[in-house]
């Protein structure tokens, strides 16, 4: 359920992200009282300050300390406070525009230029997919029944080769599966997805209406997505050069969390010597949110790689017309500026998208 704040409680919140992002050092009360217009007491900030605590949003990293946003904290305010900055992205697409030429350079040239002049203007890390070489097409999709309560997802490409995976079955209204009415409705499925999908680029299941389907099988319609995503992901085979980093010395000097070397040391492996793993996460394709966003944002915990969940990742994919080929992201602390690396990271997609759709 979505936590909603009062007009004040989003206030003090707001101030007290920003100023921490500002100053990497926890935040009293009194700090904050010059930021608001008209002044109120430090009494009353104190007071929303304490709810925000109870609420998870706010902690005391020592009892005698200010307050410091937890990962939740973060998260609320990306999600009800956060307008990405377009200031800054007009000026990183007028960098883009300026110094890179896509007509005289090769696409991976403008990609590297494009994660170099990413990095410096934002101050984190930098990270662009190369596109994929491949576009893998459907050849068939059938969704077959195994048990009561489970049904395997099988597709076949046009290379031949088979993928599946496993669902569980979803529940209506706790009515007991019949197995009967289960077999039928695989079938429509199969059907659906056959009627939607054969012959096409495997990465265009992101521009499927599930809602096409109908009310009498929006159940699955969740269930589907997530499962045809994951065999997505599974057919991309990525090579440790699929991912160009820019950026790495400028937020290790910068970035006061990344001070400890231990720290330093696993983000390090994982951006060397793990990028298969980093690759499938920041491919991964956002769906617009409610904000209009097209770019998805994991702050701390949220992040499924243990090297990252001190980290905030700011990732959207750029496209060759409606199929997406390739990722932007951008890795920070969780102290990060996110209108700009929001706005960023949208900016560089835009610009990569048109850049790509000029190239053969």
């Amino acid at each position: 359920m979505e936590l909603k704040l009062n007009a004040r409680q989003q206030q003090v919140l707001g101030a007290t992200v920003r100023h921490y992002i500002a100053t990497a050092k926890p935040v009293g009360s009194e700090a904050l009282v010059e930021g608001f217009n008209p002044r109120v007491s430090p009494a009353t900030i104190r007071n929303a300050m304490s709810f925000l605590e109870k609420m998870g949003l706010l902690y005391q990293p020592h009892t005698s300390a200010g307050r410091v946003p937890s990962d939740f904290g973060y998260r609320v305010f990306v999600d009800q406070l956060v307008t990405p900055s377009e200031p800054i992205a007009r000026q990183l697409d007028q960098l883009l525009s300026d110094r890179l030429n896509v007509d005289d350079w090769g696409f991976e040239a403008v990609l590297r230029g494009a994660a170099q002049i990413l990095a410096t203007v934002s101050g984190y890390i930098a990270l662009i997919t190369m596109p994929q070489a491949t576009s893998l097409h459907l050849r068939h999709l059938q969704l077959v029944q195994v048990d009561a309560g489970r049904a395997m997802l099988i597709v076949v490409l046009d290379s031949y080769e088979t993928l599946s995976t496993l669902i569980n079955l979803p529940q209506w209204q706790d009515e007991p599966l019949d197995s009967d009415l289960i077999e039928r409705e695989l079938q429509v499925l199969s059907n659906f997805l056959n009627t939607h999908l054969r012959g096409k680029s495997f990465t265009e299941i992101n521009t499927l209406d599930w809602s096409d389907l109908g009310r009498e099988f929006e159940r699955y319609a969740e269930l589907l997505r997530t499962s045809m995503f994951e065999l997505n992901r599974r057919s991309q085979v990525p090579i440790s050069t699929q991912i160009l980093i820019s950026g790495v010395a400028e937020v290790l000097r910068r970035q006061p969390e990344f001070s400890e070397l231990q720290q330093v040391q696993t983000i390090m492996q994982l951006l060397e010597s793990e990028q298969d793993q980093l690759w499938s996460l920041i491919f991964e394709s956002a769906d617009t949110d409610h904000m209009g966003r097209r770019v998805t944002v994991r702050i701390g915990s949220e992040n499924p790689l243990e090297p990252m969940r001190s980290c905030a990742l700011v990732s959207a994919t750029y496209h060759r017309g409606n199929v997406p080929v390739g990722s932007v992201g951008m890795l920070g602390p969780t102290r990060m500026m996110y209108e700009d690396a929001i706005a960023l990271v949208e900016a560089t997609t835009d610009y990569l998208s048109e850049a790509i759709s000029q190239t053969p």
